[in-house]
């Protein structure tokens, strides 16, 4: 199936948009429902042995009827995977929200509907044969291709089908978690370029109807839970005496979120620089996943590093796992696995091995807390469910998602303030050492920005090369006439010729769009130089700081030289691009 991209636009009316983002929710939702039960599927045939579509993460997996062999099932698997992503989706590949990302900010919402598909048989393949990757990535992916697909084919404005796209991220991950305002918060803080009525109302609605889909499979209870006896109360939780090491915990959390994201896209270019036969070198970093995981249980009865490793965050927040070593040990055994297995090809989430991480990292800190300060009442289990926030907020860069979804997936209030210190502390760090965080990183190593801030309106999203008057060539300074030194008001529609004086470029001049010219044309030198890739909010901020009226679009920057420069941008071209925003 392939969805043109319409030559004609059309926007329609909120409570039309809102309806169709219902339809988002709902669709996404049964999305949900189907990968998990897919993955269910693989994993019970790849595990042991058997055709059955039941499977509770949260629950260790017995001991596989393959004995030693079943190191051989993520070799299988993530054969297949990147067979399918190699023939029909390139997208598919890796952890999904990136790819969702980059068609938000520089493919106007368009997703291909085969990704849809393919994104969910190749995730659902790698979670159950034994890569360590998450099912959030691939539904993220998956209810954005849904809400892409009816923004195109209901031929709907750009903003809109954005909005939809949004949506459907927004829903996956309320089906899939049961955490209907994590869930928003997320598409607010990662998808949404701009926050307004307009675009939250359709959010808010696909997560409620994918949360209440969802909640008719998978029960309304939360995604993990901790006995209360193991938490301390609200009191002991905020005490004075505590701040400084949740201060700490979220500093080390940091720390993690930086090696984190530097480990994962070190390995993955690891991987692409060696020169192999892609399938061997996927059946190698496969292997030593399943290696891994079979020695993992061969030592403690348990396959830790293997899927989303929801079982063994479940043993830690019941006190099963509270000893220091061990918990390190599973932090750095998760940490190899998980880059690893996106580096090889796998298909798959981070957010999920980020929860694992967070786990481990603040259960050690708890533990070790509790032998050196036992009278603070700092369990090990307190502090794995703020070090789940502070490693998903810091990696992710997503705050208000970390805390929230932290809070809807234990239902522990205690934990809120805590998460909070240590949220803001994480990222902080994370971003004095790593800038970008570890969706935008792999956009911005292809060369695409994505904006750090909300904005209130999608214009603000375009870039000086889509916005710009076209440059149709360049004359000689020595051409014009001295009387050609007046300003110039320009007008819609222009093309413009660079002037050049001594190889130098000192002004642009209106010309028709095949070149024509008058000698006599006013020569507008008050100007300054923006990137084609630049983003039109950036593009104001620049001439309102540098107080010029025209800005000069250079191909990758750098000096301006006459050849380079493909493009004029003046407040006609910012004042079109307004008004086609608000066309709805």
């Amino acid at each position: 199936m392939t969805i043109s991209q319409p030559t004609e636009r059309r926007t329609i009316r909120l409570v039309s948009l809102c309806g169709l983002a219902l339809l988002v929710g709902a669709i996404t939702g049964l999305g949900a429902i189907a990968l998990r039960a897919l993955i269910g599927l693989l994993h019970n045939v790849f595990f042991l042995g058997q055709l059955s579509w039941h499977y509770d993460a949260n629950l260790p997996t017995p001991a596989s009827p393959w004995g030693p062999a079943v190191i051989l099932a993520p070799v299988v698997g993530g054969a297949i995977v990147l067979f399918l992503v190699r023939r029909f989706a390139p997208e598919a590949k890796g952890h999904g929200v990136p790819e969702v990302m980059d068609s938000i900010y520089y493919k106007e919402g368009r997703i291909r509907p085969v990704v849809v598909l393919i994104k969910s048989l190749a995730s659902a393949l790698s979670i159950g044969s034994g890569a360590s990757v998450g099912r959030e990535g691939p539904i993220i992916q998956i209810g954005s291709g849904i809400g892409s697909a009816i923004g195109q084919l209901s031929r709907l404005a750009t903003w809109q089908t954005i909005t939809l796209v949004a949506a459907g991220a927004g829903a996956g991950i309320a089906a899939t978690f049961n955490t209907p305002l994590g869930a928003v918060m997320f598409a607010v803080e990662l998808m949404l370029p701009e926050l307004s009525a307009r675009t939250f109302l359709p959010v808010v609605l696909a997560t409620g109807t994918a949360t209440y889909v969802g909640r008719q499979f998978f029960g309304v209870g939360p995604a993990f839970s901790a006995p209360l006896e193991r938490l301390p109360d609200l009191v002991a939780s905020v005490s004075i005496e505590l701040l400084p090491l949740y201060v700490a915990l979220g500093l080390i959390c940091g720390l993690a979120s930086a090696l984190f994201v530097r480990t994962l896209y070190w390995t993955e270019d690891l991987f692409d620089g060696i020169k192999l036969n892609p399938y061997l070198l996927n059946a190698i970093g496969m292997l030593s996943i399943g290696v891994l995981m079979y020695v993992m249980f061969v030592a403690f009865g348990d396959y830790h590093t293997q899927g989303v490793g929801y079982s063994t965050i479940e043993d830690i927040l019941h006190g099963n796992i509270g000893v220091a070593w061990m918990l390190a040990l599973l932090f750095a055994t998760k940490l190899v696995a998980t880059s690893v297995s996106l580096g090889a090809g796998a298909s798959g989430g981070i957010f999920s091995p980020s929860l694992f991480l967070g786990a481990t990292l603040g259960g050690c800190f708890g533990a070790i807390c509790q032998s050196l300060f036992p009278n603070l009442g700092l369990s090990p289990v307190l502090c794995a469910i703020i070090g789940m926030a502070g490693i998903v907020g810091g990696a992710t860069g997503a705050a208000m998602t970390a805390i929230l979804m932290i809070f809807e997936m234990t239902r522990d209030y205690a934990v809120t303030v805590p998460a909070i210190i240590a949220v803001a502390c994480a990222i902080g760090l994370r971003r004095v050492l790593v800038f970008e965080n570890i969706y935008t990183l792999k956009l911005a190593r292809r060369g695409h920005r994505i904006p750090k801030d909300r904005h209130s309106h999608m214009f603000l999203i375009r870039h000086a090369a889509g916005i710009m008057a076209r440059v149709v060539g360049s004359v000689e300074l020595q051409a014009l006439t001295p009387r050609a030194e007046t300003g110039w008001s320009p007008t819609s529609g222009n093309a413009f010729l660079v002037v050049i004086d001594a190889q130098r470029v000192v002004g642009v001049i209106p010309a028709g769009q095949d070149g024509s010219y008058s000698p006599t044309a006013p020569i507008l030198r008050d100007f300054t130089v923006v990137r084609d890739d630049d983003f039109l909010q950036a593009i104001m901020r620049r001439l309102t700081r540098k107080r010029r009226a025209v800005a000069l679009v250079i191909k990758g920057g750098g000096v301006p030289r006459a050849s380079k420069v493909l493009g004029v941008i003046t407040r006609t071209e910012i004042a079109n691009a307004m008004m086609a925003d608000f066309t709805g």
